[in-house]
């Protein structure tokens, strides 16, 4: 407990959590400005990496197998590190917890500018994942501080959204920063924004927080069995659809371990009188929903880190064409953030997720067409669409999470957050991985079915591999080696054709996952309905003004 005694309004809501004094307009105005600064230099660094795996695979002379192992590291560390986190800050205090990250995320960026080889990249992208961990606990807790008692669920959906936006930056400023030099400028960008928010932070901190002694010493038990077991369950989605899951031995026995793991530290938890996460709570119905239709949203929103992009990718396009395409996305993004906040009723709060689902069927449906002629330009529309709905969803989301945390008790919050983090960052590479599988299939059987109706003796092919020789006339000479090299063009192109059609099958899945998912969120609104049950929100706040009556009768 620190020296400081709080007037019975300014409590911290949680242990580890800063202290809610009234500030002036200027602080807050502050605040929020700080918050939007950590908010993207948290998700900038993984952001920059992911975007530009092609350029650090020959930086640092990576197969594409190895290049995964980067973000994989990452998230590794990152969905992790708030099992131990959360109950630092609760312990031993919000400043050495802030102070701790944002050094930590300086100096792991510093090393990737000395770094050069393989294992040690690895290991600074895991260091990395751990301070960005800290990072975005500490977005929300600033957002909280910019808005008054009764705006801050906005803080809370501001806070958790603003991170996204990072992705679509990174596309936008990669191009102009490899063009004034190589791999290591993007690191210098984000050392930059680390050491700016490290300034900031310390000339504005926040509010001082409360402690109390909450580790125990079966709390390091549970996280040396799902830490592991989560890792290896990353790595396993990190590398399968590269390396091919049937095709190495070590994915099967990483996948049996993980299983294994979690089993593990699930009958630990399970059996503990103060666990680290509640199970008990976590497997309740509304909170087991809640989870799945997060992660289910998630895993359809990879529609547009996976699918629009790779189809790009596939006929030729880099992240220089795609600058417009991505400032389209960033502003829609921040549309539906702002709709969802304005339009927030606590009373229902369903309806924006819903609508973000259909959202994401017409986006899908409308990229279901694409053809070689297909260009950035013709996302525009669609993009927009989902990436308005990705952060309507999302605040939605993360608001009726906290809502329902809070009204079971605040010793619920390791294991909201824990499990939160876990349903977008896994549910996002889960995604990705998915929809890889599902395109890698369809890319064979379209293969397949193209080869088929190639031959020789049709005059059509004939006369396309002619001109694809005659394509390479002025600089082949022998006609062998001419009408060999026209044969490689045209099974080029074949390729190309298989994979635009499969990600058309990518897009069509998505758009009927979407259906479906819309359909389930009606009949969970209608079961709400029928039983009654009021909204989370809603209870909260009565459950909030309750006790603030209760301190002004003190």
């Amino acid at each position: 407990m620190t020296d400081y005694v709080f007037k019975p309004h300014e409590r911290p809501t949680l242990p580890g959590s800063p202290a809610n004094p009234d500030h002036p307009t200027s602080r807050r105005l502050l605040y929020f400005l700080i918050g939007c600064l950590i908010g993207i230099t948290g998700g900038l660094g993984n952001a920059l990496v992911t975007v530009n795996l092609n350029f650090a695979q020959g930086t640092l002379d990576l197969y594409t197998n190895e290049s995964a192992w980067l973000t994989g590291a990452y998230f590794m560390t990152n969905v992790t590190a708030n099992l131990l986190l959360v109950k630092y800050r609760q312990q031993f205090g919000l400043q050495p917890f802030i102070r701790y990250s944002l050094v930590a995320y300086a100096a792991t960026t510093l090393m990737h500018l000395f770094v050069h080889d393989f294992w040690t990249s690895v290991a600074v992208r895991a260091m990395s994942g751990i301070a960005a961990s800290g990072l975005s606990t500490l977005t929300i807790l600033y957002f909280f501080q910019s808005l008054p008692a009764a705006k801050r669920l906005a803080g809370v959906m501001i806070g958790i959204c603003i991170p996204q936006l990072a992705t679509p930056f990174a596309r936008i400023l990669s191009p102009h920063l490899l063009e004034w030099g190589d791999w290591h400028n993007l690191y210098w960008l984000e050392l930059g924004l680390a050491l700016a928010t490290l300034a900031a932070v310390m000339s504005q901190p926040l509010p001082p927080s409360e402690r109390e002694k909450v580790f125990e010493p079966a709390d390091f038990l549970t996280f040396g069995l799902l830490a592991p077991g989560l890792w290896l369950l990353i790595a396993v989605l990190s590398e399968g659809r590269i390396e091919w899951w049937t095709d190495q031995p070590w994915i099967g026995w990483a996948l049996a371990a993980s299983i294994a793991l979690i089993a593990a530290a699930v009958i630990v938890e399970h059996n503990r009188a103060n666990p680290l996460i509640n199970t008990r709570w976590l497997g309740s119905r509304e909170i087991v929903r809640l989870m799945v239709v997060a992660a289910s949203v998630r895993i359809l929103l990879s529609e547009q880190a996976f699918g629009s992009v790779g189809l790009l990718n596939v006929l030729g396009l880099i992240n220089d064409q795609m600058v417009t395409l991505n400032w389209i996305i960033v502003l829609a993004s921040i549309a539906g953030l702002a709709t969802a906040v304005l339009t927030f009723r606590p009373n229902d709060v369903a309806p924006p997720i819903t609508v973000a689902v259909i959202l994401i069927v017409i986006g899908a449906f409308m990229d279901a067409d694409a053809t070689n002629l297909t260009r950035p330009s013709s996302f525009y529309v669609s993009q927009a669409l989902i990436g308005f709905a990705s952060l309507l969803f999302l605040a939605q989301a993360m608001v009726i999470g906290i809502a329902r945390t809070l009204l079971a008790g605040g010793r619920n919050f390791v294991s909201f957050v824990v499990l939160f983090g876990l349903s977008q960052s896994v549910g996002g590479l889960l995604g990705s991985t998915l929809l890889g599988t599902f395109q890698v299939m369809r890319e064979k059987f379209h293969s397949h079915e193209l080869v088929q109706r190639i031959v020789a003796t049709d005059p059509l092919v004939a006369a396309r591999l002619r001109a694809s020789g005659g394509a390479i006339a002025g600089v082949v000479g022998d006609p062998t080696l001419r009408s060999a090299q026209g044969a490689a063009l045209l099974s080029q192109q074949v390729s190309r054709e298989a994979n635009i059609l499969a990600f058309n099958d990518v897009f069509l899945l998505v758009g009927v996952l979407a259906i479906l998912m819309a359909l389930w969120g009606f009949v969970i609104r209608w079961s709400i309905w029928r039983r009654g049950e009021a909204s989370p929100v809603v209870l909260l706040q009565q459950q909030m003004q309750a006790q603030a009556q209760a301190q002004k009768g003190q």
